[in-house]
């Protein structure tokens, strides 16, 4: 089964939205899209060309920030001048979506900066994912409308991820989501696999990202309410310990028992630094703090630190079988 079920709702398809949920406009070719930093910067003008090809590739025409390729210290440019790029792209009529370029660190950083209502009153798609985290939290919590959790725009961009974005953000389908089929050369295949930590099936909105970026986000003002959510994870480069950590802090929050369904995606580099005989994997401390929840939970769909991954609809209503280890929206994420 790959990513995009043909079961499929047509694109105007509707099911019930949360409670003043609004929805961006779908991309359409020739769309101008802002290409922002609000994190790590890029100083390689050749990296950047490769970004700006990559969204003429999707048929959109790209347009930089005025503070692009900026740099201050690892950020690229000020807290206030990454902000002040992503104010002006949701204030400028004739764009119709923002690209983050890059995560790294430094989007938690801007919030204080950012001029939500006049965010609110121009909804657009926001894409992007690890850093970008803060942002998806932060306007479920503030703005009320729909982002997406996807590549970024520096991201490679296999056929997979451009599939999986095309069909959310350009169609406004509903498709379910399902790690591929592996083809490997072995009697049992290893790649795409999923592992059901508690068995079953959930509804609610997705609310999530990296997990490292929301656990840092407890006891703010940017976080949304978790109640009934369905709150989806990933990571990379996090030893087992510090997962471990990390999920007993949103337990500590009161998070984890709000959730109605749990999906860890994928953990790149997550495994012990050296040996660790004595320690808990990492399957068992997603198993001890998700599984036990006694909901809907599974690990291994393909959103994270990988080159294939889905995009999902922060903020939008969807379904997850944990048992089949599959997502599918219950609406769609655009108008």
């Amino acid at each position: 089964m790959g990513v995009l079920s043909a079961a499929m709702a047509a694109p105007g398809a509707w099911a019930a939205s949360p409670a003043g949920l609004v929805k961006p406009p779908r991309l359409r070719p020739g769309d101008m899209v802002g290409l922002v930093e609000p994190a790590g910067f890029t100083d390689d003008a050749f990296d950047l060309d490769l970004v700006k090809e990559t969204i003429v590739a999707m048929g959109l025409v790209p347009r930089p920030a005025g503070h692009l390729a900026e740099r201050y210290g690892y950020l690229a440019g000020t807290d206030a001048d990454r902000a002040a790029d992503i104010n002006a792209m949701f204030a400028d009529p004739e764009m119709r979506a923002i690209f983050a370029v890059r995560g790294g660190w430094g989007c938690a950083r801007v919030l204080p900066f950012l001029d939500f209502a006049k965010i609110r009153a121009n909804p657009k798609l926001l894409i992007g994912f690890s850093d970008i985290t803060a942002l998806h939290l932060a306007f479920a919590a503030r703005a009320g409308f729909v982002t997406i959790h996807g590549p970024n725009a520096a991201s490679s961009w296999p056929r997979f991820s451009w599939d999986a974005f095309r069909t959310v953000a350009f169609d406004g389908a509903t498709p379910l989501l399902a790690n591929p089929e592996g083809h490997e050369d072995r009697l049992v295949q290893r790649s795409g696999r999923i592992r059901t930590l508690h068995g079953g099936k959930a509804s609610g909105r997705l609310l999530g990202g990296n997990l490292t970026v929301l656990s840092t986000l407890m006891g703010t003002p940017w976080v949304p309410d978790f109640d009934g959510a369905i709150l989806f994870m990933e990571d990379v480069s996090e030893q087992p310990y510090r997962i471990d950590r990390m999920l007993t802090q949103l337990a500590l929050a009161g998070v984890l028992g709000k959730v109605a369904g749990v999906v860890f995606g994928q953990c790149t580099d997550c495994g012990p630094s050296g040996p660790s005989y004595g320690g808990f994997t990492l399957s068992e401390v997603l198993q001890q703090h998700l599984g036990n929840l006694g909901v809907p939970a599974f690990q291994g769909a393909l959103f994270g630190h990988v080159g294939s991954q889905f995009s999902l609809p922060v903020g939008c209503r969807a379904e997850i079988d944990a048992d089949a280890g599959t997502i599918r929206l219950l609406e769609p994420a655009v108008r």
